[in-house]
């Protein structure tokens, strides 16, 4: 089968501080509530994108990485994760503080768990009055002062505060202690990773009425101690050109602020492009060869349409050579890809 733009069924997370803001923003009609999270494009097990339309509905993303490999990811994605499709991609709802948590990186996640650490980042996507984000510290400590003023609930009180407002980025390494605060609407790109030390949770009880567990010895020599001048990634909007958000090993994820048609050229890019509309609405038409089946070569390109709005995500495969960017008035995307 021909890959094409790639849309995905709702995939929806329930949590004790998760809000009521994602369903109706994505359009879909449920009857859970606390939901915290959707995974829009996931390989994590238990968690799997499942394909939406088209002639691949119903597969997982997990076996299309397997199917189609450097098709599909990119080949020298592929050469370098396999069959592990390598990001995980979310929007999260904070109706109340998530936890203060840290995540290992690749060197330590390996070896405790066998898997793979977790460098992150987060647009925020909406904030209301008053929000906040967690992210570093602001004063140097030292692992024994962390443990002591986690068991003293006194660990906000070293870690640098930041007012939330729509449209802030935050670039997050694997060691730096952070957390998203009520009021806070956000899309994090990450690692394909679910490890996560929580180190504080203001004494809250789970969903199922216990106390949620804490790691606090675990994230001890996780942590980055240092203190830096700067959490928050500055950049400048640009109307209708990529600006380059975040460019680090793990991902490169751009910013399209749009009101007029945009292309860009994936024909150099060996790598999935992972689209995510953020704001407002339009259309998104990629270009794909089309092979001669008896001579292997390419021939004249065609395209498929997706439409886009707030809270639509698309994974355009490897093999599209490029995609067009068509808004509907004005439009947002997110695109995130593996340099």
């Amino acid at each position: 089968m021909t890959l094409y733009p790639l849309t995905f069924r709702p995939n929806l997370k329930q949590f004790v501080w998760g809000g009521e803001k994602i369903a109706p923003w994505k359009g879909i009609e449920t009857s859970e509530d606390h939901i915290g999270e959707s995974w829009e494009v996931s390989a994590y097990p238990t968690r799997e994108s499942v394909v939406a339309l088209g002639s691949l509905e119903g597969k997982t993303l997990p076996e299309l990485v397997r199917t189609y490999k450097g098709l599909l990811v990119g080949e020298h994605v592929y050469e370098r994760f396999g069959d592990e499709f390598p990001l995980l991609i979310k929007f999260i709802d904070a109706l109340k503080d998530l936890s203060i948590q840290v995540h290992p990186d690749d060197a330590l996640a390996e070896k405790r768990h066998g898997c793979r650490g977790k460098t992150e980042m987060w647009y925020v996507v909406d904030a209301d009055p008053g929000a906040k984000i967690y992210s570093g510290l602001k004063e140097e400590i030292c692992p024994e002062d962390y443990v002591r003023l986690v068991r003293e609930d006194r660990i906000t009180e070293v870690l640098a505060c930041h007012e939330a407002h729509k449209g802030d980025v935050f670039h997050l390494p694997a060691g730096r202690i952070h957390a998203i605060c009520k009021g806070c609407f956000i899309t994090e790109i990450q690692e394909t990773s679910d490890i996560t030390y929580r180190i504080y949770d203001y004494g809250r009880l789970g969903l199922d009425g216990k106390p949620r567990q804490l790691h606090t010895e675990e994230a001890k020599d996780a942590i980055d101690y240092h203190v830096y001048p700067s959490y928050r990634t500055e950049y400048q909007e640009v109307p209708n050109k990529e600006v380059v958000l975040v460019d680090c090993p793990y991902f490169t994820t751009s910013l399209y602020t749009l009101d007029a048609p945009v292309s860009k050229d994936l024909s150099a890019v060996d790598s999935f492009l992972a689209v995510m509309c953020v704001e407002g609405a339009g259309t998104l038409l990629d270009s794909e060869p089309v092979i001669d089946p008896e001579t292997g070569k390419r021939g004249p390109t065609k395209g498929h349409h997706v439409m886009l709005r707030e809270g639509t995500t698309v994974l355009i495969p490897a093999t599209s050579l490029g995609v067009n960017f068509i808004p509907q008035g004005s439009m947002k995307l997110i695109t995130s890809y593996i340099c």
